[in-house]
């Protein structure tokens, strides 16, 4: 069976490139810099969100579903750099081709990730195939937006239509499903900047647990799992998730706590 891996990234902006790319005074601080280019954009767009090759990756979390067993983590140690956690994410597509799902990965996080492994010399040549050394990723490739190797689930069930997409947060809910717990993307760059990557590491696990649950009920709704196989893959990551959470792990505790029973599947 193909593995299955959901995926999604943290950014914060990224003091160091903003302070070259748009020449931000190299004596302020991180917090200064961040300020002053988010002010900047305000006044350009009347957004502060930056453009995109100015992210920088704190976390990647994946969970991976081989058909037996669910593994869920956050890539790498909390102090590894953005390089080696961007070149694990393309090492496990080199080992695994797997099924990759994201919600709003084709409008954000795979951008992001080209980008930003551009800059750190980051190898994946398994991901970029489109055939020439595989014939099959010719006409199946991770690139292609109507290829589904990689399935962005947002873009998907929008129709590719973006007045209709759909916070993952309230799709989750409306289905059962615990939805976003501690904090939310524009959390992440406070909480970096207090020193509590170890939360933004949990938040980003929690995530792809609700992308991967709206990807099981997505399965379920287009006929690849019939009500039996859903339910059970369904109880066998709430198995999984209760198991971490009496590890001691606080967030899945939360999560689990959060998805009453009644409403598991």
């Amino acid at each position: 069976m193909t593995p299955t891996i959901v995926f999604d990234i943290e950014t914060i902006p990224d003091a160091g490139g903003l302070r070259g790319a748009w020449g931000i005074d190299a004596g302020l601080s991180d917090a200064e810099v961040v300020e002053q280019a988010l002010e900047r954009r305000r006044e350009q767009t009347g957004s502060d969100f930056l453009p995109l090759h100015l992210h920088r990756i704190v976390a990647i979390a994946c969970l991976m579903h081989d058909g037996r067993s669910f593994h869920v983590k956050c890539l790498g140690k909390p102090e590894d750099g953005e390089g080696a956690l961007i070149q694990q994410f393309y090492d496990l597509i080199g080992r695994f081709t797997p099924q990759l799902v994201s919600w709003n990965g084709g409008g954000f996080d795979l951008q992001v990730l080209h980008y930003r492994g551009l800059i750190h010399k980051v190898q994946a040549h398994r991901y970029w195939e489109s055939g020439d050394d595989d014939r099959d990723f010719k006409w199946n490739n991770y690139l292609s937006r109507y290829h589904s190797r990689h399935l962005d689930l947002m873009d998907q069930l929008a129709l590719f239509t973006p007045r209709a997409n759909a916070p993952l947060d309230e799709l989750a809910r409306l289905c059962g499903f615990p939805g976003k717990l501690g904090m939310d993307g524009s959390q992440v760059w406070p909480a970096f900047r207090d020193g509590r990557i170890d939360e933004i590491r949990d938040y980003c696990e929690t995530d792809v647990a609700n992308t991967w649950l709206v990807f099981a009920r997505f399965q379920l709704m287009r006929g690849l799992l019939t009500p039996d196989q859903y339910a059970a893959q369904v109880e066998a990551l709430r198995a999984r998730l209760t198991e971490l959470a009496e590890a001691g792990a606080g967030h899945w505790r939360e999560f689990v706590d959060a998805w009453p029973a009644a409403l598991a599947v």
